[in-house]
């Protein structure tokens, strides 16, 4: 069915990261019909930024002209640290040339649109509980695990802020006082302990102090131990290297120790992951699930599923779209 045909509401998505600017264009089902992909310029000035959000939006509309009179909200996944309220973004380290940028207003300029701005875990959680994995439940804890961690609260329906649209940091939460230093500044953090970025570091370290255990790893980085990326870790791991098992091990057990805290504080009704790392570690969610037992007060733990993320590398896409149709900035 054509776009033209369709009779539901349709929605722009934008996602926003460091290198590119993906948009697309999505009904109100959660059905992405269009895509478009540009360079994101992030070193120039605040409207060199912008000029690449506007060239993405331009692109889906070149494809089909008569959308720009049918588009009457865009929502816009962009780097935080932002305002979800105002939708200014703040201080993002990825994306320099923004500094208390006011996204929103000057995005709807543009376009005479609706334009809502949010962190991308937040809303890809949105996404998810509207029309994906979580698709029709009312209370969601969302994880992207991937070459960092991020989190989005979905309670009753709506993305939880917290005071100030700061809230739901879930990847910066310490679990262990004396590990590492995450890029935050905080020691132990789940994201510099379960990412994908620290589960390639883990890696490298014991390939380094003992190569003939990780035999199969260095084959598959062309035997080069410094080129091991999480992905090489899980294909070793399938193929019994005994380093890469005990890393996705390890894994599994902070992911247990993060996820029982977080049952916890939050009990959401289901817990919902996507990403890269957590597409690769799929096989061990029910392994994450039992290891909980040892971090989880709440004796009911098993009663909430990990389940895999709906949407995959158009997360943001999606995510941008159901911003547009929640009330969840109220």
């Amino acid at each position: 069915m054509s776009l033209r045909a369709l009779r539901n509401d349709l929605f722009v998505g934008v996602d926003i990261g460091g290198t590119k600017v993906a948009a697309g264009i999505v009904d109100s089902h959660g059905k992405i019909h269009l895509h478009a992909r540009t360079p994101m310029n992030c070193r120039g000035t605040d409207k060199d930024g912008l000029v690449s959000v506007i060239s993405a939006i331009d692109s889906l509309f070149a494809q089909d002209p008569s959308l720009r009179k049918r588009i009457q909200s865009i929502g816009i996944c962009a780097p935080g640290p932002l305002d979800p309220r105002t939708g200014v973004v703040i201080n993002p380290p990825n994306v320099p040339c923004w500094r208390d940028f006011p996204l929103s207003g000057q995005v709807s300029k543009h376009y005479s649109a609706k334009v809502k701005v949010d962190n991308d875990a937040n809303a890809a959680g949105l996404a998810e509980s509207l029309w994906g994995a979580g698709h029709g439940i009312r209370n969601v804890f969302y994880a992207t695990v991937g070459t960092g961690i991020g989190s989005g609260i979905i309670l009753d329906g709506r993305i939880f802020h917290g005071r100030t649209g700061s809230a739901a940091e879930g990847g910066h939460v310490t679990i262990d006082l004396n590990g590492p230093v995450c890029s935050c500044g905080k020691k132990g953090c789940i994201e510099v302990l379960a990412s994908g970025t620290a589960i390639a570091r883990r890696a490298k370290e014991k390939v380094a102090q003992s190569p003939e255990a990780g035999e199969q790893l260095l084959a598959l980085a062309g035997g080069d131990g410094n080129a091991i990326r999480s992905e090489i870790v899980g294909k070793a791991a399938a193929a019994g290297d005994p380093i890469a098992r005990e890393v996705l091990s390890q894994t599994c057990e902070y992911l247990a120790i993060w996820l029982g805290n977080i049952v916890d504080l939050l009990e959401p009704e289901v817990i919902i992951l996507g990403g890269g790392v957590a597409e690769m570690l799929r096989l061990y969610f029910r392994e994450i699930q039992k290891r909980m037992k040892n971090w989880c007060v709440n004796s009911r733990y098993l009663e909430i599923p990990i389940v895999p993320a709906h949407y995959g590398e158009n997360a943001g896409i999606a995510g941008g779209a159901a911003l547009c149709i929640s009330n969840s900035l109220l």
